[in-house]
């Protein structure tokens, strides 16, 4: 169970793609980056509430 501990630095690295994505189509008529911010406000949502979870669940096991 040490890779949860991991996971939650995905949703970073996931949250830095959207927002270079929607930096990227920003100026794109046909591509809307609304989308590509919402996915990256909602990645950065669960990097806290997954490093939360950890630091409750370990704080339970001791």
């Amino acid at each position: 169970m040490t890779y949860l501990k991991y996971i939650q630095y995905f949703y970073l690295f996931a949250a830095g793609f959207f927002i270079y994505q929607g930096v990227v189509h920003l100026d794109s008529e046909e591509k809307s980056p609304w989308l590509m911010f919402f996915f990256a406000a909602m990645a950065i949502f669960m990097f806290f509430f997954r490093r939360k979870f950890m630091k409750k669940m370990d704080n339970d096991k001791k």
